[in-house]
Order: C-alpha cells, then sequence, then structure tokens
C-alpha cells in the first residue's frame, strides 16, 4: 500500500486522505461524544443515575481532552499522525469496552476517562495535523472538505446505534463499537494514511519556516490570542447550541418556529463551511474569523431587539448559522498564519486545552445563565465573549500587519 500511495496522483491521493481521515473522525465522534444523544437516557437509567449525571461523562472526556492535550502534541511531532491516532484507537476500544461494562458511576466515569485519552490522540487535532502533515500550509481547504464531512457523525451513527441497541442492548452496541475502532480504526490509521512523502530540502525549509519573523514577545501575543478564539469561539457555538431553542422560545418564538428555526443551524453551518472552503486561498482564516465574529455579534443583537419578531429571528437564526460554521474553520486553521506547519500540531494541542475546557463547561454556564436570570444575561454574557473573540482578532490582525510591513519594506 505504501508504494502504491507514492505513485498515486495527488488528486487521487488527497482523496485518499480525506476518506481515511472522514471514516476516522464520523465514527470517532459517533461512538463517543456523540454517542449519548441516543443512548445516553438508556445507560443512565440500568446504572440507577440521573440523565444529567450520565451526560457528565461527555464533559469528562472533553476535559481530559483539553488537559491531555499537550502530551498529545509532543507525541504527535516526535512520531506522527499515524501512530499516535492508531494508539488512540486501541485506547478508545479499551474505554469503549469499560463502558459496557458499567454497573456503577465509579467505573462509567473511569470508561469516559479513557475514551477523552483515545480522543486526545484521535480527534480533531491529530485528524489535521495528519493533513498538515502531508499538504503543509496549503491545509486550510482539505481541512474544510474534512469538516463538512465530520459534520455527518450523527446522521450516520445515531440511526446504527439506534437498531443495534434495539437488536443487542447498549452494552452489546458498546462492546461493537470498541471492536470496531480496534478492527478497523487501528489498522486504518497505521497503515492507511497516505505516506508522507519526503520532502525537498526547499520544502522542507517552507515547512519549518514560520510564515513571518515573529519576536518572542509576538509570539506570546499570538498564542494568547489564539487561546482567546478557541475558548470564545468554542463557547459562542458549543455553549450556545444546547440552549438555542429555549433562547428563542424566551425572545419571543411560538414552540414550532423555535424548533424549525434550530434545526436550520447545522445545515446553515456545514453550508457556511462549504462557502469558505470553496473560496480556499482567496479568504485567510483571519478574515473569515472576523466575518464569523461579526455575524455571531448581530445574531445576537437581532435577538435581543428583535422583539419576537418571525424575520429578525430568522435573521438571528441565519447570521449565528454561518458565523458559527465559518468559525470551526477559522479557529483550526489560524495558527498557519503564524507558526510553522511543522509546528502545528504541537501548538494546535495546546489551543486545545481552553477550546475543550470550554466545550465541556460553557453548556452548563450558559443554561444556567438563561434558567436564572433569562435572556438578557445570556445575550450580555454572548455580546462580552464576542467582543473579547473580536479583540483577539484584531491583536492578530495587527501583529500580522506589522511584520507584513517589515517584510515588505526595502
Amino acid at each position: 500500500m505504501r508504494g502504491l500511495n507514492s505513485r498515486l496522483p495527488m488528486t487521487l491521493t488527497r482523496f485518499h486522505l480525506i476518506a481515511v481521515l472522514a471514516i476516522s473522525q464520523i465514527f470517532g465522534w459517533g461512538t463517543s461524544f456523540d454517542m449519548l444523544g441516543v443512548l445516553g437516557r438508556t445507560i443512565a437509567s440500568d446504572l440507577n443515575i440521573s440523565t444529567e449525571v450520565g451526560f457528565l461523562g461527555m464533559t469528562v472526556m472533553m476535559l481530559t481532552m483539553g488537559f491531555a492535550g499537550p502530551l498529545s502534541g509532543r507525541l504527535l511531532e516526535k512520531h506522527g499522525a499515524a501512530k499516535v491516532m492508531a494508539a488512540g484507537s486501541v485506547v478508545f476500544a479499551f474505554g469503549l469496552a469499560l463502558l459496557s461494562q458499567a454497573h456503577e458511576p465509579v467505573l462509567y466515569f473511569a470508561a469516559w476517562l479513557a475514551m477523552g485519552i483515545g480522543g486526545t490522540f484521535s480527534l480533531s487535532v491529530p485528524c489535521y495535523a495528519a493533513v498538515v502533515e502531508r499538504e503543509g500550509a496549503s491545509a486550510k481547504s482539505m481541512i474544510g472538505i474534512l469538516m463538512l464531512f465530520t459534520g455527518l457523525s450523527p446522521t450516520i451513527c445515531w440511526p446504527l446505534a439506534n437498531w443495534l441497541n434495539g437488536l443487542f442492548g447498549w452494552r452489546e452496541t458498546l462492546l461493537a463499537a470498541a471492536a470496531f475502532h480496534l478492527v478497523v480504526l487501528t489498522p486504518l490509521h497505521l497503515f492507511g494514511l497516505p505516506t508522507v512523502t519526503a520532502r525537498s530540502h526547499t520544502a522542507q525549509a517552507a515547512a519549518d519556516r514560520d510564515p513571518m519573523p515573529l519576536t518572542a514577545q509576538q509570539q506570546k501575543l499570538a498564542m494568547l490570542a489564539l487561546a482567546v478564539i478557541s475558548l470564545g469561539f468554542s463557547g459562542l457555538t458549543f455553549g450556545v447550541s444546547s440552549s438555542l431553542i429555549e433562547m428563542m422560545k424566551q425572545a419571543g418564538a411560538t414552540p414550532a418556529l423555535a424548533l424549525q428555526l434550530g434545526s436550520l443551524r447545522s445545515v446553515i453551518g456545514i453550508s457556511a463551511r462549504a462557502a469558505d472552503t470553496f473560496a480556499g486561498k482567496h479568504v485567510s482564516p483571519m478574515a473569515s474569523g472576523l466575518a464569523a465574529t461579526g455575524l455571531i455579534i448581530v445574531a445576537f443583537l437581532a435577538l435581543a431587539f428583535g422583539q419576537g419578531s418571525t424575520v429578525m429571528l430568522g435573521l438571528f437564526i441565519g447570521a449565528y448559522g454561518f458565523g458559527s460554521g465559518l468559525s470551526a474553520i477559522s479557529r483550526t486553521v489560524l495558527p498557519l498564519s503564524f507558526f510553522s506547519a511543522n509546528r502545528y500540531a504541537g501548538i494546535s494541542a495546546k489551543l486545545a486545552l481552553p477550546g475543550n475546557i470550554s466545550t465541556a463547561l460553557s453548556p452548563v454556564v450558559v443554561a444556567a445563565l438563561l434558567d436564572r436570570g433569562g435572556l438578557p444575561l445570556v445575550l450580555g454574557f454572548t455580546l462580552l465573549v464576542g467582543a473579547l473573540v473580536l479583540a483577539a482578532l484584531m491583536m492578530l490582525v495587527m501583529i500580522h500587519r506589522s511584520k507584513a510591513l517589515v517584510t515588505v519594506t526595502p
């Protein structure tokens, strides 16, 4: 297979890469974070715990992925994405098998801890690092295409999990998922990814070279800004999405209208990712990030001042859906605008810490604010977060422009 890979045309090699990683991410997320959407209440009932406690498993997984991110970055830089992702699949299989045997909360949360480690090694950051290893700084469009497929995870895995659960029960369903990680995904990661070809001296130098010569202070400021963007975008997307329907109802939408509009968000988000991917090199990650932030802020303002108008509610879901879709690609590829392709894995793994912590905790924070202070308090919070993200993006723009001027000055 490896010998054949080196002779494949570039377009076919890229298709091969996308196909392998799409399978990896669809079933990786679908058998872990997304799985509770179908099996969560059944598992909680069988273990005699509340649904809220059961869903804390996802929080444990995301927090573990965040805190283990730096370790993942070091392993990716040392061993490459293929070996790290294969190890992640093995750990995932162990975690799912452990979860299938849980009869009390201790073993239940231990299983989610193991799946968090498996996710650190095989989901998102390692996946995108695999693309950057093979595509270098031009990986943006490939990552965008991959994100389109990853968004299909619930569409594919929810019906499959529901069918298996009906036939065999949730424990056997999880054992089947563990077997899939071990028998299919582990060798797919280890042997199925296209080979990282030896680079010419020129290509290697390009991969080692930062896009612009930043001072140590500027590198720290860029990392700080990227961390704020990762944390903020995660909160504005994952945090708000779980309370989206209730927010629209409190803004004046009927339950039926809120449900109809809420169901459009993911479609609009995927359309935004497709548009950004199609634009390719013509739109920089910073421009995408600024557009995303502006749209999200406009969305919340429309909800705040729309007085329940159907038009303003439509504007809200359209701007929010498109902005959240753009934000996903922007925050993923922004590091390539300031740091070399060879540093991408380590830097992205560090940035996963604030992003995953925000993903894990922001739904709880937004729900608590909505229950205790109502829609005005949530909107005040989201607009504040949006302003912080906008400030961080402007800091990156200023750093980029200052270095660009230095580069072109004779």
